[in-house]
């Protein structure tokens, strides 16, 4: 009944209707929500580019995945393709006679290691991440949520998890000033994975304050206009649970152990490095391993590669919104974009 286009516009006419009943409820609210637009720059590249990819399905286990391993194949490709490589590590729980090759805990922390290992100023890194990912209850006090996040190994359930602490510990921290980081981590509760401080949306600006409340009420008004539009039956599900879950006040809020939890973050998790993170949803939800097209594929992955091949040239905020919108209306996850210090990313997108 409804064509292509016509979704188009109903979705471009939702978010419109969603930033205005946003911003006028903003101005009736004390802790409205604020945003401010960074300035620092990018560093340029011209060094050398590593690439980490770890990809697990965890045969014979439960909650056995089935795309991750072909997430791996597909932005390997692509990247071999358009961003020449210099050095790769590969750990998928396919390689059984390797066992340097297998995404144990041990292993995965290895292979950060090795990604950071002699970085230089214009270096790339790049890390891909598709498989598990959890959570558990926060202990010191950096998580506004009070939960952290978690990448599961193939071993998790005998080694155990790798919290979002130690992945920025291990591979964040300290990294010199002018390498960039790019993570693409494709799993749930993935927003704050490499626990960076500076969340945007997709016009570039910094979130530093969300009024949860408004924005679950802004999204609950355009969805209702979007499916007088275009009849949409999964897209008004899918955006009635994201509006009142913010309505509800699930996991935000402005109080006073938010704000704390949010100080002690910036005091601690920002870099002089250029550390940028495209995560599959945000820490409340959960990734989807989709089928498409025929083949087994983390959704995230697949609309990220989509996006790219659509064309090389964009901007880092029309990467995420392009992502967004792909995946808007199939899926319930909201794909996020994080980094390590207050960067300008309405700037041409590269690896």
């Amino acid at each position: 009944m409804f064509g292509k286009d016509a979704r188009r516009f109903a979705g471009q006419i939702s978010g419109q209707v969603e930033k205005l009943v946003g911003d006028h409820l903003s101005k009736k609210d004390g802790n409205r929500s604020k945003t401010e637009t960074p300035t620092e720059q990018l560093g340029l590249v011209g060094g050398k580019r590593k690439a980490l990819f770890v990809g697990i399905n965890y045969f014979g286990q439960k909650g056995e995945l089935r795309g991750c391993l072909n997430d791996v194949k597909n932005i390997k490709e692509f990247l071999e393709a358009n961003y020449p490589l210099d050095e790769v590590m590969v750990l998928t729980d396919d390689q059984t006679d390797d066992p340097d090759g297998m995404p144990t805990r041990a292993n995965i922390l290895r292979g950060f290691q090795w990604l950071r290992q002699g970085a230089t100023s214009g270096d790339s890194l790049i890390l891909h991440y598709s498989g598990h990912g959890g959570s558990i209850k926060d202990e010191d006090g950096d998580e506004e949520d009070g939960m952290d996040e978690t990448l599961c190994p193939v071993d998790y359930a005998s080694a155990g998890m790798i919290v979002d602490d130690e992945v920025h510990a291990v591979l964040v921290k300290g990294l010199p000033k002018g390498v960039r980081l790019t993570a693409i981590m494709d799993c749930c509760h993935s927003e704050s994975m490499l626990d960076l401080p500076f969340i945007y949306n997709v016009n570039g600006d910094l979130e530093i304050v969300e009024s949860t409340k408004a924005k679950g009420i802004a999204k609950m008004v355009a969805t209702g206009v979007r499916y007088a539009l275009d009849g949409n039956k999964k897209a008004l599900m899918s955006n009635l649970q994201t509006g009142f879950s913010s309505l509800m006040n699930k996991g935000g809020g402005s109080g006073d152990k938010n704000e704390a939890a949010r100080k002690k973050t910036m005091e601690t998790r920002s870099t002089e490095a250029d550390v940028i993170s495209f995560s599959g949803c945000k820490d409340s939800q959960t990734s989807a391993d989709a089928t498409i097209g025929g083949e087994a594929t983390g959704a995230m992955t697949y609309a990220l590669i989509k996006t790219l091949k659509g064309t090389h040239v964009m901007e880092y905020t029309d990467l995420l919104r392009t992502m967004r919108q792909t995946l808007d209306g199939k899926y319930t996850q909201v794909p996020m974009m994080s980094a390590g210090r207050r960067l300008n990313l309405s700037s041409q997108f590269s690896f």
